[in-house]
């Protein structure tokens, strides 16, 4: 890729400044990308956007009021008319799908507002998101592992399986995964790269510590900077062996 270039990640869902989305977007821009953070919280956004930007990265936040189609859709519009701080072409390279739902209720306990959320942010909001990503990327040049762009999605234990209390996220789950699935068919002709991840377990963070350290969670739990690791790894395949779906899942799970 021409040094005048410099390729652009977008990840929607950077929640909190430890979760997944931020560990990814510090990890892309310490790569060298430029990273478009995508959420509805603007505060939370502003940390890790100045975390990357005094770091010597180069970052922009972009809040949204909700998973709308038509948000999304006009998002891609804001991200490519963006100016960056140097004047090195952008060009949507990678593009995440971290944002989710999941009211964890009994079933009996579900209402059709909650159904509604969870297909928008799993389903909905997805489709749009993969169509921005995907004509964005056809207008590439294709780059020297044979790939003009890279989609990925973050699913988890919900994708492959139901529960007791996820009767709708693991609907909306199922769904992305069907998505990603049928994409990747569809576009790697197109050395376009979708791929998802299965998140088998809980993420390591504070709020998940059940009034323990984090340092003795370490082995149950998935570190975020780990899980950016295989993001990158999946990103960097060369198209002659591309990953559809990869699991993660921490040493000493118990799922």
């Amino acid at each position: 890729m021409s040094s005048a270039i410099r390729p652009v990640l977008i990840v929607a869902g950077v929640g909190s400044p430890s979760g997944t989305g931020a560990a990814a977007a510090r990890l892309f821009a310490r790569e060298g990308y430029r990273v478009a953070l995508v959420a509805r919280s603007a505060e939370r956004l502003k940390i890790t956007k100045d975390h990357i930007n005094n770091t010597g990265g180069e970052a922009e936040a972009f809040s949204i009021n909700d998973y709308e189609y038509s948000t999304i859709t006009d998002l891609f519009s804001r991200v490519k008319s963006h100016t960056w701080p140097s004047p090195a072409k952008a060009e949507i390279r990678v593009a995440f799908w971290n944002a989710s739902n999941a009211p964890f209720k009994t079933f009996l306990d579900i209402t059709e507002e909650d159904i509604q959320e969870t297909l928008q942010a799993n389903v909905i909001a997805p489709f749009s998101f993969s169509r921005q990503a995907i004509l964005n990327f056809k207008e590439n040049e294709i780059d020297e592992r044979g790939r003009r762009g890279t989609l990925i999605f973050t699913g988890a234990t919900g994708s492959l399986r139901g529960n007791t209390y996820t009767s709708a996220f693991s609907a909306g789950k199922f769904g992305l995964r069907a998505l990603s699935q049928s994409l990747a068919k569809e576009f790697g002709k197109d050395n376009i790269h979708v791929a998802q991840f299965i998140i088998d377990g809980m993420i390591l963070s504070e709020r998940t510590t059940e009034g323990k350290t984090l340092e003795e969670l370490k082995d149950t739990r998935l570190n975020p900077e780990s899980i950016a690791e295989a993001i990158l790894y999946l990103t960097n395949q060369d198209k002659s062996a591309w990953t559809w779906e990869l699991d993660l899942r921490p040493s000493h799970e118990k799922w």
